[in-house]
């Protein structure tokens, strides 16, 4: 089996559980990376950057209170994270 195959099982066999810890973990990721994102000014860029990752994390949370099938949950919050984490790299070290 593959890692996400695993991990989808576990999150769906505790999805109120997981689903109430990724809200908080996958907003407070996305909060981190909006702040390093503004700590570089409120330039275009960085208004892009800060819409993609607000909207990734309004789709998980959506999601999740919309009671969508939860493989599309599951995939909005890897997103979600993914994007805040590489958004932080991104701002953190390379900009």
């Amino acid at each position: 089996m593959t890692l996400y195959q695993t991990t989808f099982e576990n999150f769906n066999k505790n999805y109120m559980g997981s689903a109430a810890m990724a809200v908080i973990g996958q907003s407070c990721l996305g909060a981190a990376a909006a702040m390093y994102i503004l700590s570089h000014g409120t330039s275009i860029g960085q208004m892009i950057q800060l819409g993609i990752i607000v909207l990734a994390c309004i789709l998980a949370n959506t999601s999740i209170l919309a009671q969508m099938k939860h493989k599309v949950v599951f995939n909005f919050i890897i997103t979600s994270a993914i994007l805040s984490v590489l958004l932080i790299i991104l701002n953190n070290f390379i900009l």
